[in-house]
């Protein structure tokens, strides 16, 4: 159970890079959500079963790897397919939401800090659901942001061709 616990909470030991692995465990997350079908429903199911799982992992790999550890990035995961719901599928779009969700991540505000006390899976889980869930919503304000000022006749990066 502790080999699949760990697996699991580093995201297929991709949480153990060196270098910002909440960022470049993400990646991985990212990639799935991309070349996942388009569509709420499926990316919502996703985003759900991701974070009873990063409950479960992440509080089971605490254990060995410590409260929070940098190389728990299942949580990362959850929150990145949180990110994603909904939005139109495009690479500049899903983009934005991954810079945005890595911001939220880091600056935490409310409630995501607080969450963080909560114990074991559910504080580590809970402060990257709600950075989805900022990251969601501030991207949906940039792309309405971006059609309302495409009305005025500016160009968008949502323009074909």
């Amino acid at each position: 159970m502790k080999k699949l616990s760990l697996a699991v909470a580093t995201g297929l030991y991709s949480g153990y890079f060196p270098i910002v692995p909440g960022s470049v465990g993400t990646i991985p997350a990212w990639i799935i959500a991309w070349f996942l079908p388009t569509g709420w429903m499926i990316m919502t199911a996703v985003a759900v079963v991701t974070t009873i799982i990063s409950v479960w992992s992440a509080g089971a790999a605490e254990k060995y790897l410590g409260h929070d550890s940098k190389s728990i990035v299942i949580d990362e995961w959850a929150g990145m397919f949180i990110a994603v719901i909904g939005l139109p599928h495009n690479l500049v779009v899903f983009l934005g939401a991954f810079v945005l969700f890595r911001f939220f991540d880091v600056i935490k505000p409310f409630p995501s800090g607080y969450c963080e006390r909560w114990p074991r899976g559910w504080g580590i889980t809970f402060d990257d659901v709600f950075a989805g869930l900022y990251a969601n919503l501030f991207t949906w304000g940039a792309i309405l942001a971006l059609y309302k000022l495409e009305w005025f006749g500016f160009e968008t990066i949502f323009q074909a061709g």
